[in-house]
């Protein structure tokens, strides 16, 4: 890529963030919003400072990251599995299909009061709420991506030899990878819109619980603040994961370029 096709592509990348930020400077300073109920980004970007610098923020970004991740790992780690099933065997399908359906469109916040009872107010009661909101997320994007595979690969695969163990191995993990890889990016960024209803759980430390607490002292800058932090952190795990997409499955493209 030359020089001004970087430039380009850089140009094109920032240029919805400038653009954004202006109407919302605009916004803030027009008269039409008080202005107590919607601070400039200069002012968001002065508290995010004061608080990065003399506060908990850092703590706050670090906890609410782990409790992400390690929600979405547990979710995904059975996801996988399960979707794989569904998708693979009709049987399974038709088994496991209503339940899935019926409990993937309960909300994770109506079952706050249910983990409280079962599992109290820790830190294992807000990793199970990230859980079963990823778990919902990958099992559906698995089950379709796995129910999509054409069965003449299988076909040619036993034509050429291959048993079951063989089978699964070399064609299915392959070719499940990339659904795989997208199952884990659905449920991340499922993880971090659930983040502050996990955190309603008597959470002390987290970007949940700095926004319900800047909430409940109408500490509007600091919410923004809040925001800001957790759709930073969600972009960034998402571009690494589409990083690391495009670097695992990059024999796909190769072999459809023949």
């Amino acid at each position: 890529m030359t020089t001004a096709a970087r430039l380009r592509h850089l140009g094109l990348v920032l240029m919805p963030w400038a653009v954004l930020v202006s109407m919302w400077h605009l916004l803030a300073v027009s008269g039409l919003v008080n202005t107590g109920l919607m601070p400039t980004p200069g002012e968001v970007s002065r508290k995010f400072w004061q608080l990065l610098t003399t506060d908990r923020l850092v703590v706050d970004i670090l906890r609410s990251t782990q409790r992400v991740a390690l929600g979405v790992s547990l979710g995904i780690l059975v996801a996988v599995p399960i979707g794989f099933l569904i998708g693979w065997y009709k049987n399974v399908r038709t088994f496991l299909d209503p339940l899935i359906n019926f409990f993937r469109a309960l909300p994770p916040i109506a079952l706050i009061p249910l983990v409280v009872v079962y599992f109290g107010i820790d830190e294992p009661a807000k990793v199970i709420i990230l859980f079963y909101a990823s778990f919902f997320a990958g099992v559906i994007v698995m089950y379709e991506g796995v129910a999509q595979i054409s069965p003449i690969y299988i076909k040619v695969s036993k034509t050429l030899g291959a048993n079951d163990a063989e089978i699964f191995a070399r064609v299915i993990v392959p070719m499940t990878m990339p659904h795989i890889l997208t199952a884990l990016r659905v449920a991340l960024g499922v993880a971090w819109a659930t983040l502050v209803a996990s955190e309603l759980v008597a959470a002390q430390q987290g970007l949940g619980a700095l926004i319900q607490s800047a909430g409940s002292f109408f500490q509007i800058d600091v919410i923004y603040v809040g925001i800001v932090c957790i759709g930073a952190v969600a972009l960034s795990m998402d571009m690494a994961l589409r990083a690391l997409t495009r670097r695992l499955i990059r024999w796909q493209d190769r072999v459809e370029g023949h």
